[in-house]
Protein backbone atom coordinates (compact mmCIF):
# COMPACT_ATOMS: atom_id res chain seq x y z
CA UNK A 1 0.00 0.00 0.00
CA UNK A 2 1.28 3.71 -1.00
CA UNK A 3 1.72 6.00 1.44
CA UNK A 4 -1.67 8.21 1.50
CA UNK A 5 -0.35 11.57 0.72
CA UNK A 6 0.77 9.51 -2.46
CA UNK A 7 -2.25 8.34 -3.55
CA UNK A 8 -5.24 9.34 -5.45
CA UNK A 9 -7.40 10.34 -2.85
CA UNK A 10 -5.24 12.42 -1.04
CA UNK A 11 -4.81 14.10 -4.74
CA UNK A 12 -8.67 14.60 -4.86
CA UNK A 13 -8.70 15.89 -1.21
CA UNK A 14 -6.21 18.52 -2.51
CA UNK A 15 -8.01 19.45 -5.35
CA UNK A 16 -11.57 19.72 -3.00
CA UNK A 17 -9.65 22.00 -0.60
CA UNK A 18 -8.27 24.15 -2.93
CA UNK A 19 -12.12 24.71 -4.95
CA UNK A 20 -13.29 25.48 -1.64
CA UNK A 21 -11.00 28.42 -1.19
CA UNK A 22 -11.24 29.87 -4.36
CA UNK A 23 -15.19 29.42 -4.47
CA UNK A 24 -14.91 31.16 -1.18
CA UNK A 25 -13.25 33.99 -3.35
CA UNK A 26 -10.33 33.64 -0.67
CA UNK A 27 -6.41 33.53 -1.48
CA UNK A 28 -4.03 31.54 -0.30
CA UNK A 29 -2.64 34.22 1.70
CA UNK A 30 -6.05 35.28 3.38
CA UNK A 31 -6.45 31.68 4.57
CA UNK A 32 -2.58 31.51 5.87
CA UNK A 33 -3.44 34.38 7.88
CA UNK A 34 -6.78 33.30 9.15
CA UNK A 35 -4.87 30.39 10.53
CA UNK A 36 -2.20 32.45 11.92
CA UNK A 37 0.57 30.49 9.27
CA UNK A 38 2.91 31.28 6.53
CA UNK A 39 0.83 31.31 2.96
CA UNK A 40 3.51 28.65 1.99
CA UNK A 41 1.35 25.99 4.50
CA UNK A 42 -1.52 26.62 2.65
CA UNK A 43 0.27 26.19 -0.77
CA UNK A 44 1.94 22.66 0.55
CA UNK A 45 -1.68 21.37 1.03
CA UNK A 46 -3.28 22.23 -1.56
CA UNK A 47 -0.12 21.51 -3.62
CA UNK A 48 -0.09 17.90 -2.08
CA UNK A 49 3.60 18.24 -0.29
CA UNK A 50 1.95 18.37 3.07
CA UNK A 51 -0.26 16.13 4.75
CA UNK A 52 -3.11 17.86 7.19
CA UNK A 53 -4.07 15.83 10.68
CA UNK A 54 -8.15 15.97 11.46
CA UNK A 55 -7.60 18.87 13.93
CA UNK A 56 -5.61 20.88 10.98
CA UNK A 57 -8.47 19.92 8.31
CA UNK A 58 -11.31 21.79 10.90
CA UNK A 59 -9.39 24.72 11.06
CA UNK A 60 -8.82 25.29 7.34
CA UNK A 61 -12.51 24.25 7.09
CA UNK A 62 -13.17 27.18 9.50
CA UNK A 63 -10.92 29.65 8.06
CA UNK A 64 -12.29 29.46 4.77
CA UNK A 65 -16.23 28.46 5.61
CA UNK A 66 -17.19 25.18 4.61
CA UNK A 67 -18.72 21.70 6.21
CA UNK A 68 -15.82 19.29 6.61
CA UNK A 69 -18.40 16.88 6.78
CA UNK A 70 -19.56 17.21 3.25
CA UNK A 71 -15.36 17.06 2.07
CA UNK A 72 -15.18 13.96 4.17
CA UNK A 73 -18.33 12.52 2.61
CA UNK A 74 -16.51 13.35 -0.70
CA UNK A 75 -13.75 11.23 -0.69
CA UNK A 76 -15.10 8.33 0.74
CA UNK A 77 -17.78 8.09 -2.96
CA UNK A 78 -14.77 6.16 -4.69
Amino acid sequence: MPKSIYTARHKKLCELLKQQRRAAGLTQTIVAERLGKPRSYVAKYEGGDRRLDILELLDVADAIGFDPCKLIRALRLE
